[in-house]
């Protein structure tokens, strides 16, 4: 099974996020620069993608698993799932990343979107390099009109209503039938739903947000 998950992310594009699992998973370092906000973005974002879209079709097909991926249609069906999937998912994470990380007065909901756009991006070319570019600019399109109607301004709580994108995407896209994830709706996207909750407390329990802050200011005034 560790040769086939070897095999899966090499198709996927994402060995260098496969071979840093155990670091990130190990990370406990203050967030307190924006580039470590939008690395804990994208590599999360990854990181659920991968666990949450496999983890389903594995659950759904059982034993027949492993000899699905001899399927050439079926592995066409995952390249395009990994894909939809990851867009969602960083779109969920980066709009809830910046929002928390930009809490004070210093920043405005236009340098918000900015930022966000700049994290979004970078998440994008770096794990979907091999997307068809129609779809890459189909989602960098949604998430500027995600930004329009993004409300910056944090809330107390868990922040849920971020995540939004990646539940809808995981089953709509997940290469299983339809007159199946009509039973597996609520589960699956309760199930991602979840696992966005410990993404989010250990992002809260790190994120240094004056010093991130700081380190914004240091860069738009490097006099």
């Amino acid at each position: 099974m560790k040769e086939l998950t070897r095999q899966i992310f090499e198709a996927a594009g994402w060995l260098r996020e496969a071979a840093s699992r155990l670091s990130i998973r190990h990370d406990k370092a203050p967030i307190d620069t924006l580039e470590r906000v939008r690395h804990f973005a994208r590599t999360r974002a990854a990181l659920i993608t991968q666990k949450k879209l496999y983890g389903y079709l594995k659950e759904r097909m059982g034993t027949r698993y492993p000899k699905m991926f001899d399927d050439e249609v079926f592995v066409r069906s995952i390249d395009v799932a990994k894909f939809e999937v990851y867009a969602a998912s960083l779109t969920d994470l980066t709009c809830f990343c910046i929002a928390r990380a930009t809490t004070g007065a210093v920043f405005s909901n236009d340098d918000r979107a900015d930022l966000a756009r700049s994290c979004y991006g970078l998440g994008i070319e770096e794990n979907c390099a091999e997307a068809k570019p129609d779809r890459r600019d189909a989602w960098l399109k949604a998430f500027d009109e995600r930004l329009a109607a993004t409300v910056w301004v944090s809330a107390t709580g868990t922040d849920e209503r971020h995540f939004v994108e990646s539940p809808k995407a995981l089953i709509r896209w997940a290469p299983i039938a339809d007159e199946l994830k009509k039973y597996d709706r609520e589960i699956v996207e309760n199930s991602i739903r979840f696992a966005w909750l410990e993404v989010r407390t250990d992002y809260l329990g790190r994120l240094d947000a004056d010093a991130v802050a700081a380190d914004w200011s240091a860069a738009a005034n490097p006099d």
